[in-house]
């Protein structure tokens, strides 16, 4: 019976073809949810932006793409048109929906169900993988006992800050990212058993190139719909609104030709011929997108400051999203594009060196003028960025 249970499941593998590089349509479903989690945590953020309300965001931002990147690992190692995996993406995404629903309050009275849904979300995907790779692939299997013996420790935290007052809630769920974050670079290490040989797990790069790209456009779409609500709620507030919207339109326009116009092509390449696609998808993709998308969200509370506030003054926790989004946003292009090419992409050095030295102006200038000054930095990366690629294929030819 164990060897027909065996045979049953090696078609929940992935197979290795050129449409399994492509993601499914149960994948893009999956990603519906984040849409919505997105939107919950830029209104959280845009309704009080103090610097205690923006610290506690971090965690959500890592906690969110934590949860979204390791379930795109799952479903890139497995078959997701079959129905077993599609029944639990279903399962997750109902769980992420909750986890959304319950995120503005999850430092008040909603902590313990936010921890349920993420630490279930979490275990769930790990006890199915789990159960997937046995009998069907050794190496695998032993790799995710270790994610989910980790994942055990970090529920524990999660499901702990919960329960606890408000006021300690941070240092429990900062500890579970953290043991979460730190076990890849561990190898999974635990006891008895030591680490997660490398290379263990039959990554597909262009795959997981081709998902975080899609996250990164979701991630700029949540931008466009935030900023568009925020736009027709304040309709009757003169021309100022209207030229805020170009200013955070350009905005996202430019975030988006940063990243697709070269930068994600290389990506995708290199994480595919790689001779080590495990290690080279954490650089590109487990971490090396997390400032990316993080930089977005930023920006996009950070627009919609300048259109509630235009004409407010030195108010430096909005400059620290209007300004501090493209930095992030910056930074990680630049990882990404160093990692994929070994070259250094000036043009987003000086951005985010431009960008820096804005936040000189916040006591004198507007939030618009901020923006506008974020927006004119954006446009001066991309226009350089593009007339150097030109330049150097142009001399390579």
């Amino acid at each position: 019976m164990a060897a027909t249970d065996t045979d049953s499941k090696h078609h929940w593998l992935r197979r290795d073809d050129h449409e399994s590089t492509k993601a499914s349509f149960p994948e893009l479903f999956f990603d519906l949810v984040f849409v919505f989690a997105l939107i919950q945590l830029s209104q959280t953020l845009a309704s009080d932006f103090s610097f205690g309300i923006a610290f506690d965001a971090l965690i959500f931002i890592f906690a969110l793409w934590w949860v979204w990147i390791h379930t795109t690992w799952v479903t890139n190692l497995l078959n997701a048109e079959i129905v077993p995996v599609r029944l639990l993406l279903f399962g997750l995404m109902f769980l992420g929906v909750v986890m959304a629903i319950a995120l503005p309050k999850a430092f008040e009275e909603a902590g313990i169900v936010f921890a349920l849904a993420y630490a279930l979300m979490q275990l769930s995907r790990s006890l199915f993988a789990l159960y997937a790779f046995k009998g069907t692939d050794d190496a695998s299997y032993m790799t995710f006992v270790r994610i989910t013996v980790w994942l055990l420790v970090s529920s524990a935290f999660w499901i702990g800050g919960g329960l606890v007052g408000p006021e300690s809630r941070a240092l429990f769920w900062i500890i579970a990212l953290a043991i979460e974050y730190a076990a890849p670079i561990f190898r999974y290490w635990l006891p008895g058993i030591g680490a997660s040989p490398p290379e263990t797990l039959d990554v597909n790069g262009e795959h997981l190139a081709e998902r975080c790209a899609l996250f990164v456009i979701i991630a700029l779409g949540e931008t466009i719909l935030t900023t568009g609500k925020t736009v027709s709620s304040h309709a009757d507030g003169g021309p100022i609104v209207f030229i805020v919207l170009v200013g955070a339109f350009l905005s996202t326009v430019l975030m988006w030709w940063i990243y697709f116009h070269d930068g994600q092509e290389q990506v995708s390449e290199t994480a595919e011929d790689t001779s080590e696609p495990q290690t080279t998808a954490h650089h590109l993709f487990t971490y090396g997108h997390l400032p990316i998308v993080a930089g977005i969200i930023l920006a996009a509370v950070g627009e919609d400051f300048a259109i509630t506030h235009p004409h407010e003054k030195g108010a430096f926790n909005h400059a620290l999203a209007i300004i501090g989004g493209p930095i992030l946003f910056l930074a990680g292009t630049m990882w990404m594009k160093i990692v994929a090419s070994r070259m250094v992409p000036w043009s987003h050095v000086i951005g985010i060196a431009l960008a820096t030295a804005s936040f000189l102006a916040v006591p004198y200038a507007e939030n618009v003028v901020i923006q506008f000054l974020a927006v004119a930095i954006l446009f001066t990366v991309a226009l350089w960025e593009y007339v150097a690629l030109r330049r150097f294929r142009r001399d390579a030819a």
